[in-house]
């Protein structure tokens, strides 16, 4: 372990164990280098790599504090490296959405109130919309589904691992007959899943839907 890593584990530790609250200000540089026993430039390496990922939010002119630690400030970092993937990974995250998309829904088909549920079925609407459109209800359909799940981390996860794979629902809707009608179709069932309070049909459905994607994109690739 570098003397850098050490001085970011050891940030860390403060921080799981306490010593350093959410808002909290670190000590003095000079302060906090000697508490940790590495140099000053180790401890501005560490820091400047804390920042990055949200961990620490660095203000000029007043300090270095520790964040407020919340899942979506923490999982912006993720969702600004996944924007930067190439199309070959596209299956990777979708892999990841696979796994956990269809959990999701089967929370939100447990949760979700009905006014929720009204609100979901307008996002499902094939009349006068183009490809692009229809990828944007997509976005906002899976969210709020996510987001009634109950669970904040989960719901800024998926948000952060939607983003990266819009391009290929756009190209799936340009290139493949059909594609339109089946996700205005999945979409469907999906909500009469959670309707019908069925948190095993809300599951299966989410995840045929993911998977449809998948299997699509490695053809297409291949």
């Amino acid at each position: 372990m570098s003397v850098t890593d050490d001085a970011i584990a050891k940030i860390k530790a403060m921080i799981v164990s306490g010593d350093l609250r959410p808002g909290s200000r670190l000590p003095r540089e000079a302060d906090l280098a000697a508490e940790l026993g590495v140099s000053r430039n180790s401890l501005r390496e560490a820091v400047r790599a804390l920042s990055l990922v949200r961990i620490l939010d660095v203000r000029q002119g007043d300090g270095t504090y520790v964040s407020s630690l919340e899942p979506n400030s923490l999982l912006d970092a993720m969702s600004f490296l996944l924007e930067f993937h190439q199309d070959d990974s596209v299956l990777d995250i979708l892999g990841v959405r696979r796994i956990l998309e269809p959990e999701a829904t089967a929370m939100a088909a447990q949760r979700m109130s009905e006014d929720e549920i009204v609100h979901l079925r307008t996002l499902v609407r094939p009349e006068g919309v183009s490809v692009t459109d229809l990828v944007a209800l997509d976005l906002n359909f899976h969210a709020a589904i996510a987001n009634a799940s109950g669970n904040r981390v989960l719901a800024s996860l998926l948000d952060s691992l939607s983003m990266p794979t819009t391009r290929a629902r756009i190209w799936r809707g340009v290139t493949e007959e059909g594609a339109f009608e089946r996700t205005i179709a999945e979409h469907r069932g999906i909500c009469d899943a959670i309707d019908a309070r069925d948190p095993q049909l809300a599951h299966a459905r989410a995840l045929a839907h993911v998977a449809g994607v998948m299997e699509w994109l490695e053809r297409a690739a291949g």
